[in-house]
């Protein structure tokens, strides 16, 4: 899996929402809606997601792997960061 392209959307807001992104994945397949949120312990990513109708929120997309999970939200930081600058 390759990450061909992440797009950031800052959010200049109060709260912990920092910005939303999109990733294209091998040139061929795109998620939008990433959540670039600020936690306790640093940035992190939340994966798009749908409210039930008991009230929870269950993730749209997201990765299997936790492999694939560090190397997404490695890049959406990286180009976070990048949009800081």
């Amino acid at each position: 899996m390759s990450i061909t392209d992440v797009r950031i959307r800052k959010i200049d807001q109060d709260g912990k929402l920092r910005g939303v992104a999109s990733i294209t994945i091998d040139d061929v397949f795109v998620v939008h809606d990433i959540k670039v949120i600020q936690g306790d312990r640093g940035l992190f990513i939340a994966m798009p997601s749908r409210k039930t109708a008991e009230g929870d929120y269950r993730d749209i997309a997201h990765p299997i792997t936790s492999e694939a999970r560090d190397k997404i939200q490695t890049a959406i930081l990286e180009a976070y960061e990048k949009a800081e600058e």
